[in-house]
């Protein structure tokens, strides 16, 4: 019997196209679909019948796994009960995108993703204690597998051994009859695959380069957090030092060992550039540890900006510098407090630093644990 082809918009939004995908998918139906990579070949992971005929299409043994495709990167946690640290942050930067992650699980069966499935559906997504994870960048993938009440694993919908599908007529090519449904919605954005990334605890290794090569990888994997005031000299630079502070406390590392693990904390000036911190600046954080003898103020740059994960601000002044130049950073600049600005101590004597190194603490301790490190 012939596969059936339905044409969908590239937004995918509401059509009789993903509704009739979803029925098969949800009735244990094999359903192609695009990608921005490849198109690929879905099955509910929790159908026993659905995995026999995706691994005999596949030509997949029964041990192995395949990639769970997942409709957002916060559905990472159903599968993956302990999903934090360096696969976190992956997900947060490339998803969706064309990266695949393998992560570690230690106990599949904890994962609330199997509450009330059995050990075949285990077996369909998890590979000595490790699973895949993909969130496609496409609009008709992800209202797809948004739709389907069930985990869905899949691959690129080919004959193992042959060319990777990038339209609906490569994939009927070599599948026509061998599946239910076929989702068309035109060319895959790239043609290439998407990369595979393994990650064990604070490391990573690339399995396979794709989309992104590995110098895109390491861009991925390294989190920046700036902190913005007017000269670069003694509000930024303290939070600067009391967050590396924290974020090595967290880590279990020395603050001079965060850049190793792909944590950066920086601070800038708008009307930054020019000589080093302030004298009281450094006394104040040399009783908490914190040495910035060595700092340099820095000019604020468009590029530090579009450059940086999470920008905190100390004034609302500040913030709408930085959004003048980048407003699409407006999603990732906040104040540092949430309702009120950081006043600026300088002129004044040791005991106004003090108050701005107490408050700048007390800003930290809520927004550092909105990074994702």
């Amino acid at each position: 019997m012939a596969t059936q082809v339905f044409k969908s918009d590239p937004q995918g939004v509401g059509s009789e196209a993903i509704r009739e995908a979803s029925r098969v998918l949800q009735g244990g139906g094999l359903v192609a679909f695009p990608t921005e990579t490849v198109y690929g070949l879905g099955a509910r992971a929790d159908d026993a019948g659905a995995m026999k005929r995706l691994r005999e299409v596949k030509a997949r043994e029964p041990t192995k796994a395949f990639t769970v495709h997942i409709a957002s990167r916060e559905d990472a946690p159903r599968f993956v009960p302990r999903f934090g640290g360096l696969s976190a942050r992956f997900g947060r930067k490339a998803w969706p995108g064309p990266l695949t992650l393998i992560v570690t699980v230690e106990d599949p069966s904890a994962a609330p993703v199997m509450a009330g499935r059995n050990g075949s559906a285990a077996q369909a997504m998890y590979y000595d204690n490790t699973i895949g994870l993909r969130c496609p960048d496409n609009a008709v993938a992800l209202h797809l597998l948004r739709s389907v009440d069930a985990p869905v694993v899949a691959a690129s919908a080919n004959l193992a051994g042959q060319a990777e599908p990038h339209t609906a007529a490569d994939v009927l090519r070599q599948l026509d009859g061998k599946i239910d449904l076929l989702l068309d919605a035109g060319r895959t954005k790239y043609t290439k695959a998407s990369t595979i990334v393994r990650v064990t605890g604070s490391s990573y290794e690339v399995v396979r380069e794709g989309v992104y090569d590995a110098g895109i990888v390491k861009r991925l994997s390294t989190v920046r957090i700036l902190f913005v005031c007017t000269g670069n000299t003694c509000r930024s630079p303290m939070a600067a030092g009391l967050a590396a502070s924290i974020l090595a406390e967290r880590m279990s590392c020395k603050p001079s060992e965060l850049a190793g693990r792909g944590v950066l904390v920086q601070s800038a000036g708008t009307s930054g550039g020019s000589g080093g911190a302030s004298s009281l600046a450094i006394e104040i954080m040399t009783r908490r540890g914190i040495d910035l003898s060595a700092h340099a103020s820095t000019a604020l740059t468009a590029e530090i900006v579009q450059q940086a994960d999470y920008i905190f601000a100390m004034t609302g002044e500040h913030r709408e510098r930085i959004l003048q130049m980048d407003p699409t950073a407006e999603s990732k600049v906040k104040l540092l407090l949430e309702d009120e600005d950081v006043r600026d101590p300088i002129g004044n004597d040791v005991e106004a630093y003090e108050r701005c190194a107490e408050i700048i603490q007390r800003g930290l301790g809520v927004r550092l644990r909105e990074v994702i490190v």
